[in-house]
């Protein structure tokens, strides 16, 4: 049922007018509440009031936001543009990361928190879930906080201005073996801080990226994101959102794209891409790759516990 009676009519009539010039619709508004209680308005967003659930956008934004001011507007701007194109990815809720492992992201409680347990930070809590076309049951809880001093850099804590560098944050700690993907668990912690931004620079750092290994990751994410997830439908590989974790361009992507379609391994369709025949052919490959990050993220000192080797 679409609640948009009960919401505050200036965040709705703004937002269908930002979705619309960016190219999309929004299926429907509804009420929720923020960890602490407060309200919050549901936009889901897609290209066209036709789209399938999975290629949807749930937005959520505190009630008394107002993004329609000269600091908060480009970027609100950007981002729902931005989703517009990600949105024609088969599933746009699903990234990979370098280490090797497909994952998607869902259940994130906008906007961000006061950590209820004295620490001075900002909480969002969500869930990556691996997608490696099996039906997986592997995920994380994750508990992102970023320190209030990496707070003053972020134009607003609401999902449009934060999402992104929370998503990065999540995928750098799994590749360095901090998450642990399981059938259940508590959450766990992924810690946002001033390492990940230069102010010198005014831009966030993730990783060290060159050519090689970020053909690599764009061959990766063909292979997962349309080969096996997306039934070799075309995605997006200019997307800032790569850009940004690998410390590159969305030019410099869509460059290595092109080298990829030229050795054979990528059917280009403009700034879209979808596996061939011979990419799909390393499947081998792409599985020993997602065991090796899965292996990775197991804590050594766990294993003589899960095997029952344990005398406390």
């Amino acid at each position: 049922m679409d609640a948009s009676t009960a919401l505050p009519s200036h965040l709705v009539a703004r937002l269908h007018t930002a979705a619309q010039q960016a190219g999309l619709t929004v299926l429907s508004t509804g009420s929720g509440k923020d960890f602490n209680g407060h309200p919050t308005t549901h936009f889901v967003l897609a290209q066209s009031p036709e789209a399938p659930p999975e290629r949807t956008l749930l937005l959520e934004l505190s009630e008394a936001f107002d993004f329609h001011k000269p600091d908060l507007l480009p970027e609100m701007t950007l981002y729902l543009r931005e989703s517009a194109l990600r949105l024609r990815n088969p599933r746009p809720d699903a990234l990979v990361t370098l280490a090797g492992l497909p994952v998607s992201f869902s259940h994130f409680g906008w906007p961000f928190h006061r950590s209820t347990s004295g620490a001075d930070t900002f909480i969002v809590h969500g869930t990556a879930h691996l997608e490696d076309g099996t039906g997986s049951p592997l995920h994380a809880l994750v508990s992102a906080s970023m320190t209030v001093t990496f707070a003053e850099i972020v134009p607003a804590p609401e999902q449009p201005y934060a999402e992104t560098f929370i998503y990065n944050a999540v995928r750098k700690t799994l590749d360095r073996g901090q998450l642990e993907l399981l059938k259940s668990g508590n959450r766990q912690p992924v810690p946002v801080t001033t390492r990940y931004y230069s102010r010198w620079q005014k831009k966030f750092i993730f990783t060290d990226t060159d050519d090689r290994s970020r053909m690599d990751f764009l061959a990766l994410k063909v292979y997962w994101l349309s080969g096996v997830l997306g039934g070799n439908q075309h995605v997006w590989i200019a997307d800032p959102r790569d850009a940004q974790y690998l410390n590159t361009t969305a030019d410099e992507l869509a460059r290595m794209a092109a080298d990829l379609s030229r050795q054979g391994l990528l059917s280009l369709d403009g700034d879209f891409a979808a596996p061939t025949p011979i990419l799909l052919a390393s499947a081998d490959q792409y599985r020993a790759k997602l065991d090796a990050a899965l292996a990775a993220t197991r804590p050594s000192f766990n294993e003589d516990m899960r095997a029952g080797h344990t005398n406390m």
